[in-house]
């Protein structure tokens, strides 16, 4: 039986090598150069690695490959144009963070509505407060909430249960519905806006200086999506003059962000490090699982999923 060689990194290797069928030739990379040596034998590649750029060189060398299965979301960074026109199938990691980055939104907003930070600072300090630095509840709140995917869709579900007021930004029209074309005319109306959209040439700077000046002064913007949705250098202006009450960023534009960068030093900006994803213990299993599965339907003949559409980047 000829066999499929299927290149993967050797971080998965736990959780997949024992598991994998016996149509399987499975090879194993600890460093891009062995990922480099090995990508063209490849038919199936997992070459997920933290360097995007590294990762596209490996994608790049990777002349047979038939399918790309990643553990990431996002695709940008990936060759998506060469891929495409070698007809390669690309599945990504949609959904498989997203329980805990919704759960991460709603920790935001608690930690906003509340002032929760300066009650840390005040434990620090071993100062006992006698009155609640942030008032504001979430109920009856109102929020608009772009990106209506895996993540966008866990976000509405848990807002609801603290009667959260949840607009959603989809192409489709329908109840509590905003079509693209409408939402920036709405911007005023709304407490929260959250960014959960994917990067995309579309998305890019979608949110920037007019769209922060039409938000309410109370309101709070809040970004897991990717750093480039977002105007930075009109975000800092906004913050900086309460042209808007609050900002939580679990991304910015670059990361890791420069220690000297001005959104560091601004009160009303909370910086989370893009850690949403990561702030869980099952993204290797998930994914491990998920791939498996895939394994099994790809040896059938029968559609991997999520699949990504190469033409519109998600």
């Amino acid at each position: 039986m000829t066999k499929t060689v299927t290149v993967l990194s050797g971080l998965i290797r736990p959780l997949v090598e024992n598991r994998l069928p016996d149509w399987v030739e499975p090879r194993f990379f600890a460093s891009k150069d062995e990922a480099l040596a090995l990508a063209p034998d490849a038919e199936i590649g997992w070459f997920d690695m933290y360097d995007k750029k590294d990762m596209a060189a490996v994608i790049t060398a990777a002349t047979n490959l038939k399918w790309l299965n990643s553990i990431y979301a996002g695709v940008d960074g990936m060759p998506l144009d060469l891929l495409q026109q070698r007809g390669t199938v690309v599945t990504n990691g949609a959904g498989i963070n997203a329980i805990t980055i919704a759960e991460y939104v709603v920790m935001g907003m608690l930690t906003i509505a509340k002032g929760y930070r300066e009650v840390v600072r005040a434990q620090e300090r071993r100062e006992w407060l006698i009155d609640s630095p942030g008032k504001v509840e979430l109920y009856g709140s109102k929020a608009l909430l772009l990106g209506y995917g895996a993540i966008g869709k866990l976000i509405e579900e848990r807002l609801k249960a603290f009667a959260v007021d949840v607009t959603v930004v989809r192409r489709s029209p329908g109840p509590n519905t905003l079509t693209p074309d409408q939402w920036r005319a709405q911007l005023g109306d709304f407490d929260w806006v959250i960014l959960a959209v994917p990067a995309t040439p579309e998305t890019d700077g979608m949110i920037g200086a007019s769209e922060l000046a039409a938000m309410k002064p109370s309101a709070t913007l809040i970004n897991i999506a990717r750093g480039s949705v977002v105007d930075q250098d009109a975000l800092v202006a906004a913050l900086d003059s309460r042209q808007i009450a609050a900002a939580f960023l679990d991304v910015t534009t670059p990361e890791p962000l420069p220690a000297d960068d001005p959104l560091w030093s601004l009160d009303n900006a909370h910086i989370t490090m893009h850690l949403s994803g990561r702030a869980q213990d099952k993204m290797f299993v998930r994914s491990a699982q998920r791939f498996l599965e895939n394994l099994a339907r790809w040896h059938k003949g029968e559609a991997v999923e999520p699949r990504v559409d190469l033409s519109l980047g998600y």
